[in-house]
């Protein structure tokens, strides 16, 4: 087996424009391989933390000290460690910091060392990373889902949703999703052209969210999958992101477009109300990260009829997931390795998820770049389902691309539909 000879870090650029971390790991057979940690807006609380310098140079977001912390504390640990496998260096690395949020060497030094070194091992096997993640165990093409409209964090909090997206249960490929996904974004931009409400885009690609109610882009998306010619719920289905640790506040959740306050039990009520209105497959986050007993009476009320996401509430921690199953608390779990901190509690949060019998979904974060390790992922760990952002730009497209090219390798067969998702409602 190789050993790594060489561990050397640089300062690049995601897609906010804002510094991150990108580790390069060289074996001494010649492989390289190389990981670019992400960065999200809106973050749970317990999850990785990333090391960024502080004070006012670029905002305080710069990774000078990241850098320093690859080339003085993690290189000489990695030096001649042998990768037998490709998680073998996670090892090392949670010796060097084994804290839950990573405050020791920070979140972004971790899992952008974590996705160099399986890089670097599958380089030096010849295989796709995929390949080398899933050994002979069932690999799967995810099934796509993906932003329409952007808003809360990622679009200036100009709705209170985080995400409004959608997913092609109909297609039987993650080609066809994407051609049925991007009908369904001209669409939604053909009817805001029509408005006058066309004003760029959000952090993840989607239109930017020019509403007057939260419920007015609900609407908005549910026409515009019916203007690309698709049958709600059946064909396309909506997926919802609510992130609603952001709308958290000490007496329940503020709707500041609204401008109203409610409490835990309406919450469930209003989300409850739109399941009920709308063909939704999916919701994320639906209470906040601390309000476990909310986030129990939501599963308990509508569990059966969607898929129910724990994202900040459960920040891809096995532990968080194996507690929150046993409470009667979601049904899903998002993995984002970053939140982890490391590929290897990432893939220990997915199967305690599996092993409850939740679905799951790997994911990007806001703030991305072109490194598609998220793709082999989903892939190599057979997740069924993938959420990187809109079909916009180009770190989103370099994940659904990688998905083409790895589909056309396998066959539409390896194709995870989305058939077996229920949906909250029809419309007749």
């Amino acid at each position: 087996m190789a050993r790594i000879a060489r561990t050397i870090a640089r300062r690049v650029w995601d897609s906010r424009g804002r510094p991150t971390l990108e580790v390069e790991v060289a074996l001494d057979d010649g492989a390289i391989g190389r990981g670019i940690a992400p960065a999200g807006a809106s973050r749970g609380a317990r999850e990785a933390v990333d090391a960024r310098d502080g004070g006012k140079r670029l905002g305080g977001f710069d990774v000078r000290g990241a850098v320093d912390t690859v080339l003085m504390r993690v290189a000489p640990r990695l030096a001649a460690v042998e990768l037998d496998t490709p998680l073998a260096a996670d090892r090392v690395l949670l010796e060097l910091d084994d804290s839950p949020t990573k405050s020791g060497i920070g979140g972004n030094v971790s899992v952008a060392t974590s996705i160099a070194c399986a890089q670097a091992f599958a380089v030096s096997a010849g295989l796709p990373l995929w390949r080398a993640l899933s050994g002979d165990a069932p690999v799967s093409v995810p099934l796509p889902e993906i932003q329409i409209f952007g808003g809360g964090a990622h679009a200036g909090r100009r709705i209170d949703i985080q995400d409004l997206m959608v997913i092609a249960r109909s297609a039987q490929s993650v080609e066809q999703a994407l051609e049925m996904t991007a009908e369904v974004y001209l669409a939604a931009g053909r009817l805001m052209a029509e408005r006058g409400a066309l004003a760029g885009v959000a952090d993840e690609g989607g239109f930017w969210p020019a509403f007057s109610t939260n419920e007015e882009a609900i609407e908005t998306l549910l026409r515009a999958i019916e203007a690309a010619g698709y049958v709600p719920g059946d064909e396309v289905a909506i997926s919802l992101d609510i992130a609603a640790s952001e709308l958290r506040t000490d007496n329940g959740y503020r709707l500041a477009l609204e401008s109203r306050s409610i409490d835990s039990a309406a919450m469930c009520a209003l989300l409850g109300g739109w399941l009920d209105r709308y063909p939704i497959c999916s919701i994320e986050d639906p209470l906040a990260e601390d309000d476990i007993e909310g986030m129990r009476r939501f599963t308990h009320a509508f569990g059966k009829r969607v898929q129910i996401v724990g994202d900040d509430f459960l920040v891809t921690n096995a532990a968080f997931v194996e507690a929150a199953a046993l409470q009667g608390a979601c049904n899903a779990v998002l993995v984002k390795p970053n939140q982890a901190g490391t590929l290897s509690e990432a893939l220990e949060a997915l199967t305690t998820a599996r092993r409850m019998r939740w679905s799951t979904i790997v994911s990007a974060r806001s703030g991305e770049t072109e490194d598609t390790t998220i793709c082999d992922l989903a892939i190599g760990w057979n997740a069924r389902q993938l959420k990187v952002g809109s079909i916009t730009r180009g770190e989103r497209t370099a994940k659904w691309n990688a998905l083409i090219r790895t589909e056309q390798a396998l066959g539409a067969s390896a194709f995870a539909d989305g058939g077996w998702l229920p949906v909250s409602t029809r419309r007749g």
